[in-house]
């Protein structure tokens, strides 16, 4: 999603639940009702004339997706982003709230209020035109040399900071850089450079033969062109055409999304001496200078053949293509922040074009979104004082507890584990950080200055705090109990170089977690959220870090290849689901979240059976307590998604389909025996097919 294109997109140093975000419709919003509060299931989406063997997702959800209409200003519609709608209403109300407070001067709220209000002011942001961006496109024409370019590139750096998303995030800066531990060194943090350069989702859209993405790029170019125009620029035609050609050598030089997602592949650590050495056509030291890296001996190079590429290719290409690449992406990037005719041509691309959403989002919305970004934990601080009591989190910590130690238990009768590789996993268990709700340390936002009436500036004095924030990091100590997401982010998060967990307060809502709700329901929708995070401490990524996050095999040979074989069959089972008319989910690219979807529902399944306390459990409105879990389950992924957006998916995602994540329930043998599931349905499963990780 084109927002500022703040938020970066897929998966891997930690993986999500996958929650995926959409701009949610106007109006007053009510919390997600179901059919019945006792046992927290819709009966009114359900389809009864599909069988459940046959497409269990349709079963659950085919009259809801009948009958519901994507809002347009919306790529798609679900639970998950009417828990997104209801969140952005309370946090506008807190907004509101503030502003007519008066708060003091220099204070939180007071910054909060003064971002909002300056992205509100569209008559002075129409007023002021270009005037924002005028030091950065002066800085932009007085590039003369190679050096120059070098200096500009490093001063236009930006911190990449979501470790969830560093495999395939895409910046239009030439690199991204984030700041964690170090991969084989928990006890310091490492700066990561990663590939960047585009101002389409993925390499995919530039080199892609599919007749849908050879479109895209056509009216990719009729947008750079029009935005040039409309800024004034000269001969915009010509300079879209080369602008477009760049971008599309950066796109081949760029490594693919499954490389990126292989970690052994980005332990590459390089002497900040070498880089002109390994990667020439880059005036490093002045690039390294100018991004504030020069006092680093060393940089991991997540994706070596793609910045070795993209360096090449400053010292090739022409420096007017270079300039001109560099002056649009500018434009592009404060698009949403400029006067409206350039806010709407941005979003006619990025939001109707590439995701097929007909229409934007109000403006308070998105100021909302802005606000609570840039000043995430200002704004969480407000959101769980008024929304996240702590009867909330006691109950999710006890959910936790109960699933952690179901995990463990499940270890243990592993036949196929020996015993030296069941020990480091017992120790992964044992010492797991679990956040729930929001941060034990808050961000500080004291020296960050915020006007009422400078919206652009207001985000760009954000993000340049955030990157010293980061480059702070590495003079500092390791702090792994640093979250990853603010308190208001419906979504959750496995890091594995922290060997840790974050359930933000927002996605512990109805209808994934309802206090006064059948544990079944509970269970079968947040517990298994909490599994998946869980799991990915074990897919095929999170495997490979130890308990205190280093990367390191714990694994003996036997047991590596036994893993290795169970997980092949994860990639052939997903590589068979048809997405759209011949475009197929990417079993390995979605592997690491298809592992925890399967493993994570078998450990929510289980210690929801654990917590009955070997009493019976009792059925409600008709269902028994597996049929209610697995309903709930399929239900946390009701969705409906326009086909450009899912498209997109396809090519940048590291998780399937929300529709095809439901079809998981085929693995575990109890959702057979709870819906009569025989063989000759489509989702029927012989019991050596079922996949059996953890």
């Amino acid at each position: 999603m084109q927002v500022l294109r703040w938020m970066i997109t897929a998966a891997l140093l930690g993986g999500t639940s996958a929650l995926i975000a959409s701009p949610p419709i106007a109006g007053t919003v009510q919390p997600v009702k179901t059919g019945s509060v006792a046992s927290g299931i819709d009966f009114t989406g359900m389809d009864h004339s599909i069988k459940p063997g046959d497409d269990f997702f349709s079963y659950v959800n085919g009259t809801w997706v009948k009958n519901t209409q994507i809002p347009a200003d919306r790529s798609s519609t679900g639970p998950t982003q009417d828990l997104e709608e209801l969140t952005e209403q309370r946090t506008a109300a807190l907004i509101r709230n503030m502003a007519n407070t008066h708060p003091a001067a220099g204070s939180n709220e007071r910054k909060i209020a003064d971002y909002y209000a300056a992205f509100m002011d569209e008559a002075d942001i129409e007023k002021r035109g270009l005037a924002p961006l005028k030091s950065e496109l002066d800085q932009i024409d007085a590039i003369k040399t190679r050096d120059d370019l070098a200096r500009v590139l490093g001063s236009e750096q930006r911190a990449d900071v979501d470790p969830i998303n560093a495999t395939n995030f895409q910046t239009e800066n030439l690199f991204g850089l984030f700041v964690t531990q170090a991969l084989e060194d928990p006890a310091h943090n490492m700066a990561y450079l990663l590939q960047g350069g585009l101002g389409m989702p993925s390499r995919d859209y530039y080199l892609s033969k599919d007749a849908e993405m050879a479109g895209y790029r056509a009216k990719y170019q009729a947008y750079v062109a029009s935005l040039l125009k409309l800024a004034g620029t000269p001969r915009s035609d010509a300079q879209a055409k080369a602008i477009i050609g760049l971008e599309t050598k950066i796109a081949q030089a760029q490594e693919n999304l499954v490389d990126s997602e292989d970690v052994h592949k980005a332990n590459n650590v390089w002497n900040t001496t070498d880089f002109t050495q390994k990667a020439p056509g880059l005036n490093w030291p002045a690039y390294f200078k100018a991004a504030g890296l020069d006092g680093q001996a060393r940089i991991d190079v997540w994706q070596p053949v793609g910045i070795t590429g993209i360096a090449a290719l400053v010292g090739s290409e022409s420096l007017d293509t270079w300039k001109q690449l560099l002056r649009y992406h500018a434009l592009d990037k404060a698009a949403p922040l400029l006067p409206r005719a350039y806010a709407d041509l941005n979003f006619d691309f990025y939001g109707t074009t590439l995701e097929g959403t007909p229409k934007q989002s109000d403006r308070w919305k998105r100021a909302v979104n802005a606000t609570s970004f840039d000043l995430g934990d200002a704004v969480g601080q407000v959101y769980v004082r008024q929304y996240f009591p702590a009867s909330s989190k006691a109950k999710v910590q006890a959910m936790v507890k109960n699933l952690l130690a179901t995990f463990d238990d499940r270890i243990d009768t592993l036949a196929w584990m020996t015993p030296a590789t069941r020990a480091k996993a017992k120790e992964k268990i044992a010492t797991l950080r679990v956040g729930v709700g929001y941060p034990e340390t808050w961000r500080n936002y004291g020296t960050l200055k915020i006007r009422p009436d400078d919206a652009l500036g207001n985000h760009q004095r954000a993000v340049a705090q955030e990157y010293r924030h980061q480059l702070a990091k590495l003079s500092q100590p390791v702090d792994h109990g640093e979250w990853w997401m603010t308190p208001q982010t419906v979504d959750a998060v496995n890091l594995p170089l922290q060997n840790a967990l974050n359930f933000p307060a927002a996605i512990l809502q109805p209808p994934f977690f309802d206090p006064n709700a059948d544990d079944a329901a509970n269970y079968g929708a947040t517990g298994a959220t909490i599994g998946h995070e869980i799991s990915h401490s074990f897919d095929n990524t999170g495997a490979d870090f130890n308990a205190q996050g280093k990367l390191e095999n714990w694994w003996t040979p036997q047991d590596a290849a036994h893993f290795q074989a169970d997980t092949q069959k994860l990639v052939e089972q997903y590589s068979h689901y048809q997405a759209l008319p011949g475009l197929y989910v990417n079993g390995r690219q979605t592997l690491g979240e298809n592992i925890a979807d399967v493993a994570g529902l078998a450990v929510a399944y289980a210690a929801y059976h654990k917590s009955l306390n070997g009493k019976p459990a009792p059925v409600i409105d008709g269902l028994t307590g597996d049929q209610r879990f697995f309903i709930a389950y399929a239900q946390s992924w009701r969705v409906k998604i326009r086909d450009a957006e899912l498209r997109q998916r396809l090519a940048t995602d590291v998780h399937a389909p929300d529709n095809i994540r439901a079809q998981a329930v085929r693995n575990i043998d109890g959702w057979y025996d709870s819906f009569d599931v025989v063989p000759g349905e489509k989702l029927y499963l012989s019991p050596a097919d079922r996949v059996k990780i953890w």
